[in-house]
């Protein structure tokens, strides 16, 4: 099924058209099959805006894009990348060589836009792309200079014009390498360009494009990617230098407009997945509820150290209910609590049994009971998913009820098609780019293309005075 070509839309003055919706690549590794089935589904169902970065994946994600992209009419996909972060591969090139200007704004993570940083980057993309030129190339996330200035000092004025000859200095570069032809258009992905004036770290695309007009006329600075959603939708409702809002702002001056984040909303540092996770108005589980799913591995564990007639390993008896007791309630979604239960679940564990098994290999009750132990242990992960979803139901439930309190019509749209559906409605939004890492999420994101369009700004205004305390 193919999108009829009248809803396709420009790409600012750039002459692209682009599909609506955008596949996004944040977690979209070289590798991973079910991710190369759900990008060849995009673009087999018409799909053709891909965004992805130097650092998704540590390049992973430009690998994959790359190899995939050459089965198909190269003139009819645009591919975004963005350069900017130092991190993994990127970490290692820098500390063997001294890029200029370089924030180093945390342990493990840095970031540069000096032009000879940049240079590496685009040649690195080219590369893992497996394209000749990159359609629009994005600074990704420059306001990582403002975030750390913040960090010793209150800004000042001297650091935001610093922040804008450092723009200025960029965009000089990346004209060359429009003139060089290794990239078409070029542009920024700043997740402040949609903050109120009265935040400090807050970024302008009025100044942005200052900076381009000041270098040419015919300068190719056409194209910013903000979040935009429910939650955070200050690019589509706050006024900026201007007085106009940055879509309107973008709209008038040509300037495609990417919106991310559309069902990942960070508010007051949560972050909210704009999804149905269950059956709308099912039950959210509660701790009783964790405790009982718990309760047979728990009984199992407790069986351990009767079982061998010693104290485990010195008194480190398995105690996975415990732990999964403390930090399943701190799981704020199932993508969360995916990239929390490898790294301090499941490694822990799996040290723990090669130690154990190491010990007590030759024990025939050490044998059975860790088979059993195994068998619960998986059981217990899917029912710990069914719980997490459950609780993420509740929140979705009252997401759904006030966006029909402001208007929107009621059916059996998901609340995800449902989210979608307010952001293609708005004008002056190019695409929306949309992680969607299984079939199934492609499916789900391009059904919201057969809702029909609603007054978008007036639900995102109830939905933000209903947020306010």
């Amino acid at each position: 099924m193919r999108p009829p070509s009248e809803s396709f839309r420009s790409l600012g003055s750039t002459g692209l058209s682009c599909h609506p919706l955008g596949f996004g690549c944040y977690r979209i590794a070289e590798g991973n099959n079910e991710h190369e089935a759900a990008l060849r589904d995009y673009l087999d169902r018409g799909g053709n805006l891909i965004d992805t970065s130097t650092n998704y994946m540590d390049g992973q994600s430009e690998i994959i894009v790359g190899r995939v992209v050459r089965d198909y009419d190269r003139e009819r996909v645009i591919v975004v990348t963005k350069g900017g972060y130092i991190q993994g591969q990127n970490m290692r090139l820098a500390r063997s060589r001294s890029f200029p200007e370089v924030v180093e704004y945390g342990e493990g993570i840095w970031h540069c836009i000096h032009p000879e940083f940049l240079d590496t980057q685009i040649v690195l993309s080219l590369e893992r792309l497996q394209l000749e030129s990159i359609d629009v190339f994005l600074l990704h996330n420059p306001e990582y200079y403002l975030s750390l200035r913040a960090h010793h000092a209150p800004l000042e004025a001297a650091d935001h014009d610093e922040f804008y000859r450092r723009i200025r200095q960029a965009f000089l570069f990346l004209e060359e390498q429009v003139a060089k032809g290794k990239i078409r258009w070029y542009g920024i992905s700043s997740n402040n360009f949609g903050l109120s004036r009265s935040q400090p770290e807050r970024t302008s695309v009025e100044r942005c494009l200052a900076q381009a007009e000041e270098i040419a006329t015919d300068h190719h600075f056409r194209v910013v990617q903000l979040p935009i959603n429910l939650y955070e939708s200050g690019g589509a409702l706050e006024r900026s230098d201007s007085g106009e809002t940055v879509l309107k702002f973008c709209r008038r001056h040509g300037i495609g407009v990417l919106a991310n984040r559309p069902l990942n909303a960070f508010w007051r540092n949560q972050l909210i997945r704009l999804a149905d996770f269950a059956s709308p108005g099912g039950i959210a589980g509660g701790m009783q509820e964790l405790l009982a799913l718990l309760r047979p591995l728990r009984d199992h564990e407790q069986r351990l150290s009767g079982g061998l007639g010693v104290s485990v390993l010195a008194g480190r008896a398995a105690n996975l209910a415990g732990v999964l007791e403390r930090m399943v309630p701190q799981a704020g979604s199932v993508d969360h609590w995916e990239e929390v239960v490898g790294r301090y679940v499941i490694a822990p564990l799996q040290g723990w049994v090669e130690e154990s098994s190491r010990q007590y290999g030759s024990n025939a009750f050490w044998s059975v009971w860790l088979q059993e132990y195994l068998s619960l242990i998986r059981s217990t992960f899917e029912d710990i998913e069914r719980f997490v979803q459950a609780r993420q139901q509740s929140r979705s439930d009252a997401v759904r009820a006030t966006i029909y309190e402001a208007g929107y019509p009621r059916g059996p749209a998901s609340l995800s098609q449902i989210a979608l559906n307010l952001l293609t409605s708005l004008d002056g939004l190019s695409c929306v780019l949309v992680g969607m890492r299984r079939r199934r999420y492609v499916d789900d994101a391009l059904q919201c293309l057969g809702l029909p369009s609603v007054e978008a700004l007036s639900v995102l205004a109830h939905f933000q005075r209903h947020l306010q305390p």
